[in-house]
């Protein structure tokens, strides 16, 4: 095989079209270009975004507040007087205005004891922005893997088209040999009929093939964040590694410490445990001292000056129980978050288990694959000489041809599947880089 398939010359059947060349791109090369500015990472980063300025705002209450404050009034009302004061006159008057009323100036507020409702807040937050974080990573490995995957499925359908092209060669071959044999008389011509129908079918055959090749094409560029109709040319897979022996345990053990989608889900929970606290300490007084500072008068410039100082104990008495069930939402809601965790630990056991199994079958099934082709390609070497001399009728030899490219088929496809299965074995035990690590390079060969 070629070190480098250039797919865009396959894509572009049409007359007279040529196809744009391109450096070929590797799993690797695909799975750069995919963590760059990916619309799945700048999403996940955005909420990363959200989060920190959420830790902002939870840290405000904290910090004193000061505002400005400014307006103007014209006003009429009501004159109460205490009981036994008059005025020069004698005359209590009954309506105050109308009049102007300008007022500006400084009012500040600050909580100074609330039952650490303001720092579950901000733990809260805190445990969010970490979670998001742990999502951008865990976006990351999933685009990694998926890329891989689609690498993989798209090298494999050059690899069946290649099978399909030597397929109809084989084809045409053997109608041109019965067209000869029936030209000297040694066959009938049902075996031309019958060669020239498996040569049609061959052909449908590589039509089906090249049309795998477009349709993958377009997934992998989707995977890596490009329009589906990107010119694309991709390297050849690397030769196959038998797998080392995998120790399951320690494949969990590193799954469970390593997997982002852990620490977000474990953050989760922390936020929740956080809310539960904030619910419980909204039933708790709250002690708050507030200043104000400014001028207020009749007319403009207001000239009179005002201030204030003071604090203010707020303690809830009836609120017809709504902080009681505030606390049990939060309870339950962290409930939930403690199930999930739990919940997501398990499948995180059974992907990995399910990972393990699919990378033993697929490198079993590569070396069944290969000793079945090697049987395939003698048997039909075998029953073309014997046609040649009459030996053997077209049916056998037709059937071999099938065999073969049934092996030929299904070996291609298994080497797709165990690359397959090694990027999504080391998605599952959280590795860094998708490439497996295996122990030996002797083996089916690719």
């Amino acid at each position: 095989m070629k070190t480098s398939v250039t797919l865009a010359a396959l894509l572009l059947l049409g007359p007279g079209i040529r196809a744009e060349t391109a450096a070929a791109l590797s799993a690797d090369d695909c799975v750069r270009i995919a963590l760059g500015p990916h619309p799945a990472l700048a999403a996940a980063q955005a909420g990363v975004d959200a989060a920190a300025a959420a830790v902002g705002e939870a840290r405000a209450p904290f910090y004193p507040r000061l505002d400005l404050t400014g307006g103007y009034h014209r006003l009429q009302r009501r004159a109460y007087l205490p009981s036994g004061l008059t005025l020069p006159g004698g005359v209590a008057p009954k309506l105050i205005g109308p009049l102007d009323d300008w007022n500006g100036g400084l009012v500040s507020r600050v909580t100074l004891l609330d039952f650490g409702a303001r720092q579950a807040g901000l733990a809260a937050a805190e445990a969010r922005q970490t979670g998001a974080e742990a999502q951008v990573t865990a976006t990351r490995a999933n685009l990694r893997a998926t890329v891989r995957a689609a690498h993989h499925a798209l090298t494999t359908a050059v690899e069946l088209e290649q099978a399909a092209t030597k397929n109809l060669e084989r084809a045409e071959e053997h109608r041109r040999l019965a067209s000869l044999r029936h030209d000297a008389g040694a066959v009938p011509q049902a075996d031309v009929l019958r060669a020239t129908a498996e040569a049609a079918d061959a052909r449908l055959q590589l039509i089906s093939a090249q049309s795998r090749v477009r349709r993958l094409t377009g997934e992998l560029n989707t995977a890596m964040g490009r329009a589906a109709d990107t010119p694309l040319t991709v390297a050849a897979a690397a030769a196959l590694t038998e797998p080392a022996p995998i120790d399951f345990a320690a494949a969990v053990e590193q799954a469970l410490a390593r997997r982002p989608e852990l620490r977000a889900s474990n953050q989760r929970t922390v936020a929740a445990q956080a809310a539960v606290t904030a619910a419980r300490a909204a039933r708790a007084p709250r002690l708050q001292a507030d200043a104000s500072f400014g001028w207020r008068d009749t007319a403009w410039v207001p000239d009179t000056r005002e201030w204030q100082a003071g604090l203010t104990i707020d303690l809830p008495i009836f609120d017809a129980g709504a902080r009681q069930r505030g606390v049990a939402r939060a309870r339950a809601e962290a409930a939930r978050e403690e199930a999930d965790d739990a919940s997501r630990r398990l499948q995180v056991r059974q992907e990995v288990w399910a990972a393990q199994v699919e990378v033993e079958r697929t490198w079993a099934a590569i070396a069944a694959n290969e000793a079945s082709l090697r049987a395939a390609a003698e048997g039909l070497r075998a029953v073309r000489e014997r046609y040649e001399f009459g030996a053997a009728i077209i049916t056998d030899l037709l059937d071999t041809q099938t065999a073969l490219a049934r092996a030929e088929a299904a070996l291609a496809e298994a080497r797709g599947q165990y690359r397959t299965a090694q990027a999504y074995f080391s998605r599952a035990i959280g590795a860094e880089d998708a490439a497996p690590a295996s122990a030996r390079a002797t083996g089916p060969s690719s």
